[in-house]
């Protein structure tokens, strides 16, 4: 009889230790995910602080783009009032659409494209675009690997016992964003 106790003691005390191996392993990867998170935001929010900036230098030679403008300023709102994960994904990918019609309208004039100052902003802009672009990917490989971990058995009960994210969302492009911007005067 005490072999047989002894030997449940050992089991629960193995399954005990595994689950908390998992727990422990799922509470990193979270924090891995929102630590990637927020360094995506934080290169979203640099985009978002050059818009205004890069907009007033455009409009010195595009004053008749007002629609352009609005739509800027309705996706910089947008950013603005974004609280969820998801919400953000969806305004950044509204400023990347308006960003692109942008600067396609500044293909038009020659004399902003040469402007010290356009310059200046374009270029900023286009590094923190490269910025972006390297913490979505860093994001999306974390939200993969916690997602496989999640998804994976035995770890997949864990995840339900202590409800932990059944699936993290990965930072997607729109497909309206895979298309160039179409700019008529």
């Amino acid at each position: 009889m005490n072999k047989w106790l002894i030997g449940i003691l050992v089991v629960i005390v193995f399954l005990g230790a595994w689950s908390v191996g998992v727990y422990n392993g799922l509470v990193g990867k979270d924090q891995e995910v929102k630590q990637s998170w927020a360094q995506v935001e934080n290169q979203l929010q640099r985009r978002y602080d050059l818009i205004p900036n890069l907009v007033e230098t455009v409009k010195g030679y595009a004053t008749h783009e007002k629609e352009l403008f609005e739509n800027v300023a309705a996706a910089r709102s947008a950013w603005a009032g974004a609280k969820s994960s998801s919400e953000r994904i969806n305004a950044a990918n509204q400023v990347e659409g308006v960003l692109g019609r942008l600067l396609a309208v500044v293909e038009s004039y020659p004399q902003l494209k040469a402007s010290e100052n356009f310059r200046a902003l374009q270029d900023e802009l286009a590094g923190t675009e490269n910025r972006i672009a390297v913490a979505r990917m860093r994001y999306n490989d974390m939200v993969q690997g916690y997602n496989v971990s999640a998804k994976s058995i035995p770890t997949v009960f864990v995840v339900r016992l202590f409800g932990f994210d059944p699936e993290k969302i990965f930072f997607a492009v729109p497909d309206a964003a895979k298309e160039a911007p179409k700019v008529k005067f």
